[in-house]
């Protein structure tokens, strides 16, 4: 597929030329694809090529964990977006529609600092440790080394995806969006 040009589309490129970044603009899901959404804008003109002129990636679509775009969205869903770009090749508006939403992850940093002891359960397994949901959509790495006891050579000699643990959060990174866990650090004692 070769690029929109304004004069193929003036209607369209005028439309999304105008758009200002941060700006909400309304509109109803029209499909959903393995690589995002498109949204058929409420005051944008119709797409030459796409079910809609409005488009949101997959990482746009929540600030929470998903498996396949329609868990978040269906089509026919009315939806209202924040406007990031104007994507002149495909000559669509990009979207975001995480961003009409609280970030969990701030509000996580806002109320557990480091040192805090939190009940968590194991998520995934990698091979230089394990990922540990500690509240609803947030999840910590607990490095190997973090562990408990005895050095550990694999995550699978010690825990599996689904068991209950305590860890401490040892850092909680903002702007990379992470949290790091310990269980070393947890106090000995009753849970």
């Amino acid at each position: 597929m070769s690029a929109i040009t304004p004069a193929e589309n003036p209607e369209l490129w005028s439309f999304l030329d105008r758009l200002q970044p941060g700006e909400v603009l309304a509109g109803t899901v029209a499909a959903i694809e393995p690589f995002g959404v498109f949204v058929a804008l409420d005051e944008g003109p119709g797409h030459p090529l796409f079910p809609g002129v409005g488009f949101i990636g997959i990482p746009e679509l929540s600030w929470l964990r998903f498996e396949e775009a329609s868990d978040v969205v269906e089509v026919g869903q009315r939806v209202a977006c924040e406007f990031l770009q104007f994507d002149t090749w495909n000559g669509e508006a990009r979207l975001s529609l995480r961003a009409m939403q609280p970030d969990p992850f701030q509000a996580f940093a806002d109320r557990v600092a480091a040192g805090q002891v939190l009940d968590g359960k194991v998520t995934k397994l990698v091979p230089f440790g394990v990922f540990v949901q500690v509240a609803d959509g947030i999840e910590g790495l607990l490095h190997l080394r973090e562990f408990a006891g005895e050095p550990v050579g694999s995550p699978e000699d010690v825990v599996h995806v689904g068991d209950p643990i305590r860890v401490v959060v040892t850092e909680t990174d903002r702007v990379r969006r992470r949290v790091s866990l310990s269980q070393r650090e947890v106090p000995a004692g009753p849970r």
